[in-house]
């Protein structure tokens, strides 16, 4: 599939954020591990979700759709995994290393293989914490990375665990401790990366009734024997999803309204909000939503976005229409997602024209006159997605393989054209 995008001025429009892909996914674990019934309203209907869904459901997790949302009958901890079945992830890198944890809880060795992407993505840090814990793993391919053989037991007990790759293994341990044999005590090494997706994790786990102890981002204590119980849960509207329509009037001028958003929100990606104020843009927190609108330049800044890691490539896209340069901070860990996306990001703002300094950290974009291009995302779908919003400022751009915005955001295209920028 491919989308061509041409040239809008001062645009008025209106969206709807989707669903939280994050709350979506750790909603489903903690529904599924619950006694009783769940229900969750209002899930993120996409590619990296299904696969979780499907992967509990062949555990045995039955989940029914209906009304707005979908009940899971948790089952108490207990799973059905078939022995030795190589469970493919593809390119879900959270359902890789939240099911890794996850099938310390299966009574059978468990698989767990992804794409060829997802085979270049690090695990070892998790593995080697979960060896602590009481697992046995073998690597069936480069050590340290997917695909990996679990199995073993859950007992407990204290470990130390680094940051800097992800706060995903932390949220990984987080999400299984309360199914240990012994209470799980977690210290973090140095303050983790993306650490509001721990404050997601905590929040979910508390909503299903688990019972913690936490010091800031450095330790963590999960009670033992408490299990989930079943709940309702209502997912968040995805800010680094409305990201990318809350971007349009600073490339483009005008205004546009995100319904859907909560303004009292845990997630990281809120503070693009802030960025954008401080770039030049004017907030304004409706009943309905939140409304962003531009009127005079751009202009650059320095910001540490260590936190809010998927919306740094549409921050370097409204970079690119400023009047001077933008530094961004602390995003070493973008190197190990879909795609290496300090590389990527860099590549699609010189196709446009703009120039960018990647460091091992850091990304520098600085401004220069634009012109379109093709971009080929690389089946990342947040580089598709963030170079096709400053197509709308730029004017013949064409973005190849665009159906890998299915990933995150199926809507993602049409609700542009319903807005008549397509």
């Amino acid at each position: 599939m491919m989308v061509h995008i041409e040239k809008k001025e001062a645009v008025h429009a209106v969206f709807y954020a989707p669903p939280s892909k994050s709350e979506t996914h750790r909603s489903y674990i903690t529904a599924a591990l619950a006694e009783g019934n769940s229900f969750i309203s209002k899930p993120l209907q996409a590619e990296d979700t299904a696969i979780t869904r499907n992967i509990l459901e062949g555990w045995g997790i039955p989940f029914v759709d209906g009304g707005d949302g979908v009940r899971v009958e948790g089952k108490g901890g207990i799973l059905r995994c078939v022995p030795e079945v190589r469970i493919q992830v593809r390119d879900s890198g959270t359902t890789m290393r939240f099911f890794t944890s996850l099938a310390l809880l299966c009574a059978v060795p468990v698989i767990l293989d992804g794409s060829t992407r997802m085979r270049e993505r690090p695990l070892g840090p998790l593995v080697e914490a979960l060896g602590v814990l009481g697992a046995r793993t073998t690597y069936l391919g480069k050590a340290g990375y997917p695909p990996v053989k679990v199995s073993g037991s859950l007992r407990g007990g204290e470990v130390r665990l680094s940051g800097k790759g992800s706060s995903q293994y932390i949220s990984s341990l987080l999400l299984v401790a309360p199914y240990a044999a012994e209470d799980i005590a977690v210290t973090c090494e140095e303050i983790p990366v993306s650490r509001s997706y721990i404050d997601t994790t905590l929040s979910i786990m508390h909503a299903f009734g688990a019972v913690y102890e936490r010091e800031g981002y450095r330790y963590y204590r999960i009670q033992a024997g408490t299990s989930y119980r079943g709940s309702r849960y209502t997912v968040e509207g995805d800010f680094s999803s409305a990201a990318y329509f809350l971007a349009i009037p600073a490339i483009c001028g005008g205004s546009v309204l995100v319904k859907g958003l909560s303004p009292s929100s845990t997630q990281g990606d809120r503070l693009f909000l802030e960025i954008l104020a401080g770039m030049g843009c004017t907030i304004r927190w409706k009943e309905e939503g939140v409304e962003v609108f531009r009127e005079g330049d751009l202009e650059g800044i320095t910001i540490n976005m260590s936190s809010s890691p998927d919306s740094v490539q549409t921050v370097c896209m409204v970079a690119a229409c400023a009047r001077s340069s933008t530094t961004i901070t602390g995003v070493a860990h973008l190197r190990f997602k879909e795609s290496d996306r300090l590389e990527a990001t860099a590549e699609v703002l010189r196709q446009f024209g703009a120039k960018a300094l990647v460091s091992d950290d850091a990304i520098t974009v600085i401004p220069a006159p634009l012109h379109g291009g093709v971009i080929d995302p690389k089946n990342d779908h947040r580089t598709a997605m963030s170079a096709a919003i400053l197509g709308l400022g730029i004017g013949d751009v064409t973005i190849l393989q665009a159906e890998c915005v299915n990933k995150s955001f199926p809507e993602f295209w049409s609700q542009l054209q319903k807005a008549g920028l397509l």
